[in-house]
């Protein structure tokens, strides 16, 4: 018997009456939990490491997780608005309207019927968002790959590199739970659930664009697909293909207003159609195609740039892998264009392995090879150790004077 048909066969049983939304969700939980209860621990693991590593430095641990980079910038938007603007000596300036409005929001509402404060309550949506990010993760992984993948690959997802930035009141964990979940809706065919999440996802990151693609290009392959077959047998035309899909057509249709909303709101309120990306190229953050990748390689050590373009190279390979593997194409799209906008823009080198944190598909072809190891024992102690680096990287990280 196929893994599939082990996947989706139905036990046999006494005949059941129709599951209740809330049965099938408890149902799934029960099903996600080993997956749910390793990120968990990796997760701990970084925290206490962290911990640890603060309290030998004389440092509070909490002041980097909430205080610190962008998540000083959310807290100010949820306090006081949109508005606020710093000028640097180079004469540019970097505006708060960079920063999307759903954790704001959420920081916002959370501080004002509880006693956290807004730091307090962007560490508690981002450490909720990572497990509801896991979940979604791993919902992915056991529907393409069964459920044994989904745990690995939820397990990597939380020992990434920089995974440390899951436990910051950053938009890393809301936006890729959004973005998992939201895949998951279209291998399900649940497109509209799909376009709604991706609505949220618009109004989390200006990356949302990377989901809006995948819905975009998959129903696009679909309708051309289902025409030239139809019209190969003689008939139908094309408005029996769409009236079929019109579900799928509504989805893609309300996936980009989110973010076409923020865009529109900036543009609206600067007085100027692009002044969304003008806010962008003056935070450095403009697309380049590029170039500034190219030249900071150029300005290292040559034994640094060595090891960088090793890094890039390993991370075409994952790609190709990807390719390999017969990736379903909205979840092939949507990591491929994480990784091109994490790479042709022009801000902060530091931050481009933070910014491809949410292309998690780029994790499952290592994690089918770890599945493939003999023993369950040997893929717990592969991912102890990346636990243990990403722990120990996360605590030098968050000490150090830099943004992740």
């Amino acid at each position: 018997m196929s893994d599939h048909q082990l996947r989706t066969r139905t036990p046999a049983g006494p005949a059941q009456g129709p599951r209740t939304p809330g049965s099938r969700a408890a149902v799934a939980l029960r099903a996600a939990a080993p997956a749910l209860a390793v990120y968990a621990a990796a997760r701990a693991l970084g925290l206490l490491v962290f911990w640890a590593a603060a309290s030998a430095a004389g440092k509070d641990p909490l002041g980097p997780l909430s205080g610190r980079w962008d998540s000083v910038w959310y807290q100010r938007i949820a306090e006081n608005g949109y508005g606020y603007t710093v000028a640097l000596p180079d004469g540019s300036v970097h505006a708060d309207l960079a920063f999307f409005p759903l954790l704001p929001a959420l920081e916002r509402g959370l501080s004002e019927v509880t006693p956290l404060t807004l730091g307090g309550a962007g560490l508690l949506v981002a450490w909720t968002a990572g497990l509801v990010a896991a979940w979604g993760v791993f919902a992915v992984g056991a529907h393409l790959y069964g459920r044994r993948t989904g745990v690995v690959l939820a397990a990597l997802w939380g020992v990434y590199p920089t995974a440390f930035v899951q436990s910051m009141a950053y938009t890393e964990t809301l936006f890729t739970a959004l973005a998992a979940w939201a895949l998951y809706a279209v291998l399900k065919g649940r497109w509209i659930v799909a376009g709604a999440l991706t609505v949220l996802a618009g109004l989390t990151r200006p990356t949302a664009a990377a989901l809006i693609a995948a819905l975009a290009i998959t129903a696009v392959v679909t309708l051309v697909r289902e025409y030239r077959a139809g019209d190969s047998r003689g008939g139908g035309g094309i408005g029996p293909v769409l009236r079929r899909h019109a579900r799928m057509i509504a989805g893609v249709a309300l996936a980009p207003l989110g973010w076409l909303a923020y865009v529109v709101f900036v543009a609206v309120r600067e007085g100027s159609p692009f002044a969304y990306f003008d806010v962008q190229a003056q935070w450095g953050n403009n697309i380049d195609g590029g170039r500034a990748l190219a030249a900071f390689i150029a300005g290292l050590p040559w034994p640094a740039a060595l090891g960088l373009c090793a890094a890039l190279g390993l991370l075409g390979w994952l790609v190709v892998l990807c390719v390999r593997q017969r990736q379903p194409l909205p979840v092939f799209v949507y990591a491929l264009t994480i990784v091109v906008i994490s790479l042709i823009g022009a801000g902060y080198f530091g931050s481009r392995p933070r910014l491809m944190m949410p292309a998690f598909p780029l994790l499952l072809p290592p994690a089918v090879a770890l599945l493939r190891l003999r023993t369950t024992g040997r893929t717990a102690a592969v991912l102890a150790v990346l636990a243990c680096a990403s722990a120990g990287y996360g605590a030098w990280t968050l000490l150090g004077a830099g943004p992740p």
